[in-house]
């Protein structure tokens, strides 16, 4: 009898896929569910690892010591995890999983896409993953909800979406986020910033000023806000709102607030406006909205305008002034019949820093622009521009390459800074500083 390493590819797949079903569903009926619930991870998974053992001894497929231990490890991984998407998702280097029906999984390393060898069985195979996955936050995926945002435990973003809307199969999309979150030396040693934005970054957020950070999808928005949130003080309050909670805030302090969609009858949704209000109540020192893409931007301004300074939220847009304009839209969406002047004027005192980052051509994130909103003149929102980067062209490797400087400009807020008790070096703004990368 051949082993499966004798045997051709296709046939040698086929023969592992039966027999790691038909091990997988005799596992599921000799596994007591209520007493695996009870014990702890280590004693389960050495309990299932001798069972699949024992299940082995008694089929007639060969199987030579290595492929012993990898079916053992893909049926683990089929109870105990999210099946073949466990690997990618202990992988450290991985840091989008992009899974386009059962077939195709693709992966983002280093800014780049990748196709991996990871198969589903079928797109059957796919759902019960993604049902696993929407289940443990309490969401629900099926023909009449046929997408939905949830999280995995870790904090990472998850998106999918079924037929009827997914004509090719059930998609799949996850954004990783790592154990240990980014802090501003790395972003620096990335060459996302420089030392003195990076010093200015965190003075803004001590000097408890109004940040809305824009950006791309994809671009790092939500990396950055970790970032600048770990410059709040551990003796505030903190509440922060997101659809899918996913920042990892580090402060002692700390009230997360999720969305919750409608129910099978179509009641019982909590958008991230009625959050918004109700953080107000709850008497925050800082709110942290994940990102505005409603009315709920209306009720985040009357917080920044109403005494909660050091509010932190995203916004998805590609320059600093387009960024100004979706929050003008976001505010109409609320009902309210302002004057243009008037709503820009409320917006204009609302934020005082815009951080534009964005995802480069080879796939590097950057601090593309920090700039100042100064105020109002006639029926225009006034900005000034702090840093920047300029990109220069892309070398042998189609690698960007760039600088960063400073405009010259010394911003108005710096004033605030100081009575804040936050002191910024005398060369901080120098143009003359330029950093090549």
């Amino acid at each position: 009898m051949l082993t499966m390493k004798q045997m051709n590819g296709a046939e040698a797949s086929s023969h592992y896929q039966a027999l790691k079903d038909r091990l997988h569903q005799r596992v599921i009926e000799l596994l007591d569910l209520n007493a695996v619930s009870a014990m702890p991870q280590e004693a389960v998974t050495a309990q299932l690892t001798k069972l699949i053992e024992q299940l082995l001894q008694q089929e007639s497929v060969p199987l030579n010591q290595r492929e012993r231990a990898q079916i053992t490890q893909d049926i683990l991984h089929e109870v105990l995890g999210l099946g073949p998407l466990e690997p990618l998702l202990a992988d450290p280097s991985v840091a989008d999983i992009l899974v386009n029906g059962h077939k195709q999984v693709f992966v983002e390393r280093y800014g780049r896409l990748e196709l991996t060898p990871v198969r589903f069985k079928d797109d059957a195979h796919l759902k019960k993953i993604i049902e696993k996955i929407v289940s443990r936050v309490g969401r629900r995926i099926d023909e009449s909800v046929p997408m939905v945002d949830a999280r995995l435990a870790d904090g990472s973003r998850v998106n999918a979406i079924i037929p009827p809307l997914a004509i090719d199969g059930p998609s799949l999309s996850i954004r990783k986020f790592s154990k240990d979150p980014l802090q501003l030396y790395h972003l620096i040693e990335k060459r996302s910033l420089t030392p003195e934005i990076g010093e200015l970054l965190k003075a803004i957020v001590q000097a408890r000023l109004n940040v809305l950070i824009s950006g791309g999808t994809g671009s790092g928005k939500t990396t950055l806000l970790n970032v600048l949130s770990g410059f709040i003080p551990n003796n505030e309050r903190i509440v922060t709102i997101e659809d899918a909670a996913e920042l990892q805030l580090r402060q002692d302090h700390v009230v997360r607030l999720e969305t919750r969609p409608a129910n099978i009858e179509g009641k019982g949704e909590i958008a991230q406006r009625e959050l918004v209000k109700n953080a107000l109540r709850m008497r925050p020192d800082r709110i942290i909205l994940g990102e505005v893409r409603g009315a709920e931007s209306l009720d985040m301004l009357q917080a920044m305008n109403t005494g909660h300074d050091g509010s932190l939220t995203t916004v998805h847009a590609n320059s600093p002034r387009d960024a100004l304009t979706r929050i003008e839209t976001l505010v109409s969406m609320a009902g309210l019949n302002l004057a243009t002047k008037a709503m820009r004027h409320y917006v204009s005192s609302a934020l005082d820093v815009i951080i534009q980052i964005a995802r480069l051509s080879d796939g590097t994130r950057k601090l593309i622009s920090l700039q100042e909103v100064v105020g109002m003149e006639g029926d225009l929102i006034t900005l000034q521009e702090l840093f920047v980067f300029q990109q220069t062209g892309l070398d042998e490797n189609r690698k960007v390459k760039g600088r960063f400087k400073a405009t010259g400009v010394r911003p108005k807020f710096t004033e605030r800074l100081t009575a804040k008790g936050v002191a910024l070096p005398a060369d901080l703004f120098d143009p003359l500083k330029v950093y090549e990368c």
